[in-house]
């Protein structure tokens, strides 16, 4: 088993919901499935650029003598290719402004490529990748139900791009409310750590 695991925490480990949340599940994954491949990638430690419109020129025959091209062009492909190794992806975010961080919407647009990730076929995009993706996330309010469920762009989002990628399997772990004060914050890490044992025992 390959499993990618992404942190997009603005945060350190010791303050961050989503790095303690989704580095418990990779010691559960990884206890379950000893020979398991770990690839950790950190969008905040090693932030990638914003694209713009050299990604698509990257990917094309005619980028051999650019030097910007090809730059961008391995830069994406490494990403690409770590994401179609993987059979299992898990994704640690906060819910950032009711969306994703920026630093995870610049790996987002690093790996869809249209021919690597997904295709344009006669009936519309195919996905081209399989596999499960956790998604661990947490905000400050309660999104995932209640009057204020319309604002969440990061479950939504998150689950759109995965599944037009082809990712159909995918399972979200939620710590919420946890700027509601200490007992809330608690009561709902705790919720969140209570899902990832039921998936250990699952696995």
């Amino acid at each position: 088993m390959n499993i990618l695991h992404i942190d997009a925490s603005a945060s350190d480990t010791a303050t961050s919901h989503t790095r303690r949340l989704s580095s418990e599940l990779i010691e559960r994954l990884k206890a379950a499935n000893p020979n398991a491949t770990i690839v950790y990638r950190d969008v905040v430690a090693n932030q990638l650029p914003h694209v713009d419109m050299t990604i698509r020129h990257a990917w094309t025959p005619e980028n051999s003598g650019d030097a910007k091209l090809i730059e961008t062009m391995n830069r994406s492909k490494a990403l690409v290719d770590e994401l179609k190794a993987a059979d299992v992806i898990v994704v640690g975010s906060p819910m950032y402004n009711f969306t994703v961080p920026s630093t995870l919407k610049a790996w987002i647009d690093h790996v869809s490529i249209a021919g690597q990730t997904f295709s344009y076929t006669a009936e519309g995009p195919r996905g081209l990748l399989s596999g499960k993706a956790y998604l661990v996330l947490s905000s400050g309010g309660i999104y995932s139900q209640g009057p204020f469920a319309a604002n969440d762009h990061l479950s939504t989002y998150l689950e759109v791009i995965f599944r037009f990628l082809g990712i159909q399997d995918i399972e979200v772990i939620r710590a919420e409310g946890v700027a509601y004060g200490p007992e809330q914050d608690q009561s709902a890490m705790a919720s969140a750590f209570e899902k990832i044992e039921a998936i250990a025992v699952a696995a």
